[in-house]
């Protein structure tokens, strides 16, 4: 069977204002609306365009987390996914950590594509994927703005410094993708409805036999400084007198 398997993290909605907790030991989550990750929400939407498109029979999305997280898995099934596997855990999972559970899946599932987002918003660490395509030897494209599928291979168009670049690797191969390939759809109520009745396998992270044991620890965790009050100028000479004061020219 053709399948793609997508990779989602449950994350602080993108438009909730952080908080960070009164000791520092991290951000406030009590209360806090969570959904997917934005980046794993194109590369779920990428994944349904091409199964739409007949080139994809199945696809699985996968995430690791506590319980929680199967109310992001349950989203990910009304967009449109056949089948959601929860690696259950508490623990924080760093990158190399999470690509190795990913490449557990992938051996048991044998997708021919791997989806995920660029990077997550919380850790911004754009790791996973890279890794996962070193564990699994297969190629990589990453920062992926279109994509384009053959039988036997992957043409993908990604974002550089530069321009575009546009890579052909052979399938299967891992894909991270950007924020222009593509707008996920809006899910109604029926999916999520019909969403209830779709398989959801929960897997402990203990049976994958992968070591969860944290190398980074978090010493800290402090808000960004607040920003200076702005100062109105009349006119460009007293503006750059002011730039010359703080010695910014």
């Amino acid at each position: 069977m053709k399948r793609i398997l997508v990779g989602i993290k449950r994350v602080v909605d993108y438009n909730v204002r952080i908080r960070v907790k009164p000791d520092g030991s991290g951000v406030m989550l009590d209360g806090v609306k969570m959904s997917i990750n934005p980046f794993d929400e194109i590369a779920l939407e990428e994944a349904l365009r091409i199964k739409e498109r007949g080139q994809a029979e199945e696809i699985v999305v996968v995430t690791m987390g506590p319980t929680d997280c199967q109310q992001q898995l349950r989203t990910a099934l009304a967009m449109g996914a056949d089948r959601a596997l929860h690696i259950v855990t508490t623990e924080a999972l760093e990158p190399l950590t999470g690509a190795k559970l990913l490449h557990k899946i992938v051996e048991r599932e044998q997708p021919f594509l791997v989806i995920l987002g660029k990077q997550s918003i919380d850790g911004d660490n754009s790791q996973t994927g890279q890794m996962l395509a070193q564990l699994w030897d297969r190629p990589q494209a990453t920062f992926a703005s279109k994509v384009e599928l053959t039988d036997s291979s992957a043409k993908v168009t990604r974002e550089v410094d530069a321009g575009l670049e546009t890579l052909e690797v052979d399938l299967p191969a891992v894909i991270t993708v950007d924020l222009r390939l593509n707008e996920p759809r809006y899910v109604k109520l029926p999916d999520i409805m019909k969403a209830k009745k779709k398989p959801l396998e929960s897997l402990p992270v203990a049976d994958l036999g992968v070591e969860t044991k944290t190398r980074i620890k978090v010493l800290k965790t402090e808000p960004p400084a607040a920003r200076q009050k702005g100062k109105m100028v009349k006119d460009v000479t007293e503006l750059v007198e002011a730039l010359r004061q703080k010695g910014l020219v």
